[in-house]
């Protein structure tokens, strides 16, 4: 992940990556959070992506179908349950406000309702 950005940030733009952590190759960094932290840094990285966020979390579930392959519960971005694991003071700071300890907020990752 970290190389991915500085390859951004040095000019690069064409990464090679994964969606859940499946893709060509082992260390690859997950698309899903390229592109989150491209959006919510877009000043400091300075490109734009055409990938829309309310549609990463159908695809993730998509390719968990057909692999076969489960989301693990604490997978950045596309997780269903990340909640689950947070301390009740973390809660409280979420609803206070939700960008304290969520850089996105899960509406525009298209989560269904509930998660």
């Amino acid at each position: 992940m970290a190389n991915s950005l500085a390859a951004v940030r040095a000019g690069v733009r064409q990464i090679e990556c994964t969606i859940n952590g499946i893709g060509e190759r082992a260390g690859n960094a997950s698309l899903e959070e390229i592109v989150v932290a491209l959006r919510v840094r877009q000043a400091s990285f300075g490109v734009k992506t055409d990938i829309q966020l309310d549609k990463i979390y159908a695809t993730s579930r998509l390719l968990s179908e057909i692999t076969g392959v489960a989301v693990p519960p604490n997978k950045a971005v596309v997780a269903r349950t990340p909640s689950r694991t947070k301390p009740e003071s973390t809660k409280i700071g979420i609803l206070k406000n939700p960008l304290t300890y969520e850089i996105i907020l899960p509406k525009q990752l298209a989560f269904p309702s509930g998660n």
